[in-house]
């Protein structure tokens, strides 16, 4: 049974209350809402996560990272869990386990709880995220009804950036960095009392968990994640990086064995057989991971150095998702009459562009120059090629594998995503430390005996010497952005060749989040 086998459901019962489809819909969507700006939210709130709980700077990209590893990794198994188990049953573990995860979140003292709540958040959205998006062909007719209804819970998958963009900033702001979790918790407790009533429970389908297959390839990018950050702080001879890298390689070995010898693979290997399926992964990394170093880096900047606070930063962000939503927008309804291969290689391209631009970060950039400018062009072209990626990613697929399909473009954002950040990050550590040793000899001689004092404490420069530090470690990670979106652009010339009997005549939904 594949991941959700959702687009090939038929007569599905209306949810238990009767008349209150409205309702259901409105309960699943907030599920996702949840799960899909738990990213931007936390994002804002980081500057205020390291100096709570004294983080380093290579270290804080785990807060990111440890959510994102463990959700991209087992969202596969997630929604194979709701085939087996049903559904609703299974939507509702996620939500609560999502939910408590959160609380134990914003209680944590130092910044081991906080990373194995975070770890534990991704396994919570990894369960009740696919679940969620099936839970609709559950409840609702195919035809109009289900697709109205797909169109909502897509609007709130790429509107969730944005909302937690400013949700954070207010939260923070006006309460502290912990509320960005605490909030999950009444809305989790809310939608798990509200989906028995609401909802229909799913049929269950007979099959086997890939529990070998899940755990292996989990692990491994954990591994892989690890390595390239202990490389930042303690460079590539550090036995524990050369270690971690050796266990990651090991264990995705074992990963593929098991995925080619089990009778329903966690990951069908086969998918990867076609050439633009294949194409569409690659592209889908690259972007993921120059998409997580914006979000990650330009958050830093605006709030470090253009000493922006949480709410001002959320706001100044606004701007890349209006582009990216106007962006999909418009190739969503271009793309039929001159096919997807001009917006994955036009919109590719723009990405260049933005990131290329980023690498002139500098601590006396501006918002407009350093941060308005690169961004809006990134974010214009991401949203050009997202609808045209997902076309591409189940083109040629069976139809009971197109849930497969569409899920593992969803893994591999969020894969992409923690791997380039921690890619971005080594190469971040590496030059920060370098612009460090140049900054310090003007630092001892004309700091302050207050700035001093800080830096004692903390470790990092304070003022203009922390600025330069800083700018500089981004504008050398946002290279391998670029590098990485050059890539993609090739893939999107010379790999991707679709053929239009072979896309699917009605948009795909429950994309990306």
């Amino acid at each position: 049974m594949a991941v959700s086998d959702t687009l090939v459901e038929h007569s599905p019962s209306r949810a238990s209350g009767g008349q209150r489809p409205g309702i259901a819909l409105t309960v699943i969507a907030a599920a996702q809402l949840m799960v899909v700006l738990d990213a931007t939210i936390v994002n804002i709130a980081l500057p205020h996560i390291q100096d709570a709980l004294k983080f380093s700077t290579t270290d804080l990209s785990w807060v990111i990272n440890a959510y994102t590893l463990t959700f991209g990794g087992l969202l596969l198994l997630g929604g194979r869990a709701g085939d087996i188990l049903g559904r609703r049953r299974v939507f509702i573990v996620g939500v609560l386990l999502f939910g408590f995860a959160s609380l134990l979140g914003g209680l944590a003292q130092n910044s081991w709880m906080l990373l194995a709540a975070r770890a534990l958040q991704g396994i919570g959205g990894a369960i009740c995220s696919p679940t969620a998006f099936a839970l609709i062909a559950t409840n609702f007719k195919e035809g109009p009804e289900r697709n109205r209804a797909f169109g909502v819970f897509s609007a709130v998958a790429g509107s969730g950036a944005a909302i937690g963009l400013l949700a954070g900033g207010l939260l923070t702001e006006y309460l502290n960095w912990r509320w960005v979790l605490f909030v999950n918790v009444p809305i989790a407790v809310l939608i798990a009392l509200a989906a028995p009533r609401y909802i229909n429970e799913s049929e269950r389908h007979p099959g086997r968990f890939d529990v070998v297959g899940a755990l292996t390839s989990t692990l491994g990018l954990v591994g892989l994640v690890y390595g390239f950050i202990r490389v930042a702080s303690d460079g590539w001879s550090d036995a524990l990086a050369i270690t971690s890298f050796s266990a990651a390689v090991v264990l995705l070995a074992l990963f593929v064995v098991t995925e080619r010898r089990t009778l329903q693979p966690i990951t069908p290997l086969h998918m990867f057989a076609n050439g633009n399926r294949s194409g569409s992964y690659v592209i889908m990394l690259c972007m993921a991971a120059a998409m997580f170093g914006i979000f990650f880096y330009v958050t830093l900047f605006v709030q470090r150095t253009l000493g922006y606070s949480p709410l001002k930063a959320g706001v100044a962000f606004l701007p890349i998702s209006a582009a990216i939503i106007l962006a999909a927008q418009l190739s969503s309804v271009l793309q039929p009459r001159t096919g997807p291969k001009p917006f994955m290689a036009g919109g590719s391209l723009l990405v260049v562009i933005g990131l290329t631009w980023l690498t002139q970060t500098s601590a006396t950039s501006g918002y407009p120059e350093g941060v308005l400018g690169p961004t809006v062009i990134f974010g214009f072209g991401m949203g050009c090629i997202f609808v045209p990626m997902m076309l591409i990613a189940v083109s040629g697929v069976a139809p009971h594998e197109t849930g497969a399909a569409s899920g593992l473009l969803n893994a591999t954002q969020q894969i992409g995503g923690s791997l380039g950040l921690s890619i971005l990050t080594t190469v971040f550590g590496t030059a920060a430390k370098n612009e460090f040793g140049k900054q310090l000899p003007s630092f001892m001689a004309h700091a302050t005996d207050a700035q001093k004092a800080e830096f004692a404490k903390t470790g990092q420069m304070p003022g203009s010497w922390g600025n330069e530090v800083l700018a500089h470690g981004i504008s050398q990670a946002f290279i391998v952005g670029a590098v990485l979106s050059v890539v993609a652009l090739l893939t999107a010339i010379f790999v991707i060749r679709p053929k239009a009997s072979e896309l699917p005549t009605e948009p795909v939904h429950g994309g990306l989040g």
